[in-house]
């Protein structure tokens, strides 16, 4: 038996499932999951002492790579001077500085510590400003577990069947409207149905929880619009997408300027943390400016603000040869038989179950994306060292510390498995 299957097996005697997030127990893709010595670069080392790849990079924040000499250095240096205060910093103002010139959007920020309590605060932002309860979200785009939000959902829901939680009561998500991603008419009908009560609508503006399915031509142009037009809140979760897609997120990428803007994931460098932000006379009604509360006692933590201002320092100066790296690998994927897209440094691919179809929402990637094919898929390259998500349903993503000599190899063991 293998150290992982041993750890596992302890594990899962004292945390549901063996795991603290869903998606790490392998359910979709079966087996045992590979518990984590160390790592370094593009590199995962499992207890086992076997060598991977890495494609997940903890889900998207470590766009530099594992250990980065740069953020540990930063790190190292910020530790010794304690590890939270509970009160302001220097560091903050000057991560807030950073984010803010790249999104202008964003007049004020708030920061938290994860991207479930950015897209939280920032719906009750849009409620509190607003005055109106609804919301709207999209089939498939994942923001978080909040109760409200746990309606078709992605990502480890739709990886375990679970679109609608046990445990969230039903008037909860009375107020949650659910339309299909990439389907403006759908949207507009919502708009119709219930007039002056859309507090809000939040989107993913590269789905990247229900596999990676890029926007469709001037699709979040007309969804922007159609906010402005009925007076909801345009509210974009940039928690995976915020300085993955481009420097200035995707709303540089695609010429938007919404409302608020939820972070997370890169802007901590690693570190637990999460953020939102937006027009000024709007964030102005966040406490103590305003009335609607909101506040953490590790918000604003001194590691994680000095990890995400190395990490966006650092990034704005290589982040077009990660983009371009992340292209290479996209354009050898796409020589194989799958569905294949990629925004800036993140990417994504589908097993199709039928060929000649797109997937473009929740609802095709449910009905044509084979997973039993992508398992088969994830376990040979696990065994050839290469670790991708452990799910059909997930982006996958680039660092610097990728090299082209990774991608060729990466490439040539795809074609080993699949060919």
């Amino acid at each position: 038996m293998s150290e992982s299957e041993k750890l596992f097996a302890r594990a899962k005697t004292l945390m549901p499932g063996g795991v603290n997030s869903p998606v790490r127990a392998f359910h979709s893709v079966g087996g045992v999951p590979r518990f984590i010595d160390h790592a370094s670069g593009a590199y995962l080392f499992d207890v086992d002492g076997n060598r991977y790849v890495d494609y997940v990079l903890s889900w998207g924040p470590l766009i530099l790579g594992h250990a980065d000499e740069d953020v540990v250095n930063a790190l190292t240096q910020a530790i010794t001077k304690g590890t939270s205060y509970g009160a302001p910093t220097r560091v903050e103002n000057e991560l807030a500085e950073q984010i803010i010139a790249h999104m202008p959007s964003i007049e004020m920020i708030r920061f938290v510590n994860s991207g479930t309590e950015a897209c939280m605060s920032a719906l009750r932002l849009a409620r509190a400003y607003t005055g109106r309860d609804k919301i709207i979200k999209f089939a498939g785009c994942y923001h978080g577990h909040a109760d409200m939000l746990l309606v078709q959902a992605g990502s480890g829901a739709a990886t375990l069947g679970l679109p609608d939680s046990p445990g969230v009561p039903a008037a909860t998500t009375a107020h949650t409207l659910i339309a299909p991603f990439n389907n403006l008419q759908a949207l507009s009908q919502l708009f119709e149905q219930f007039p002056d009560q859309i507090a809000g609508v939040i989107i993913e503006p590269v789905a990247g929880n229900m596999g990676l399915i890029p926007p469709e031509d001037g699709y979040l142009q007309a969804v922007q619009s159609l906010c402005a037009a009925h007076g909801a809140l345009f509210i974009l979760d940039e928690v995976m997408t915020g300085f993955r897609v481009a420097m200035g997120g995707a709303q540089a990428l695609y010429q938007l300027s919404p409302d608020i803007t939820c972070l997370g994931k890169v802007i901590g460098g690693g570190l637990p943390v999460g953020a939102y932000g937006g027009k000024r006379h709007i964030m102005e009604h966040v406490a103590p400016s305003g009335k609607m509360y909101q506040a953490g006692t590790l918000s604003g933590n001194p590691l994680a603000m000095t990890a995400g201002l190395v990490t966006l320092r650092k990034l704005a100066q290589v982040f077009d040869q990660i983009a371009s790296r992340t292209t290479k690998l996209a354009a050898g994927l796409a020589q194989f038989p799958l569905q294949v897209a990629a925004v800036g440094t993140m990417f994504g691919f589908y097993f199709l179950n039928q060929q000649g179809i797109t997937i473009r929402d929740y609802d095709t990637a449910k009905r044509y994306a084979d997973t039993a094919a992508y398992a088969r898929f994830f376990h040979h390259m696990l065994e050839r060292g290469f670790y991708f998500a452990p799910s059909q349903f997930e982006a996958g993503f680039l660092s610097l510390a990728h090299t082209d000599d990774m991608i060729d190899d990466t490439l040539k063991a795809i074609a080993e498995v699949i060919n």
